[in-house]
């Protein structure tokens, strides 16, 4: 989250993950920001792991698939391929 995709790169790593719950929570993080985030690193040429998912409130609210629709919805809005 405080990392750029060329800092990354320069240390040889191929792969980063974006949208982990703790940085949607601790860090307001929205399903826009995490998805201009994939859209950023994979222009730059990296690897993405996209995290989904609910809270243990939604889970218990029954909102899951809605969740998780809005989550990959934002995903695939910016992904190209």
């Amino acid at each position: 989250g405080e990392i750029s995709p060329a800092m990354i790169k320069d240390v040889g790593c191929d792969w980063v993950i974006l949208g982990h719950s703790e940085r949607r929570n601790v860090f307001g993080e929205t399903d826009q920001l995490i998805a201009d985030k994939v859209a950023h690193a994979l222009e730059s040429g990296l690897k993405v792991i996209a995290c989904i998912g609910e809270t243990l409130e939604e889970r218990e609210a029954n909102q899951t698939e809605a969740v998780v629709f809005r989550q990959t919805s934002a995903l695939a809005a910016v992904i190209k391929d």
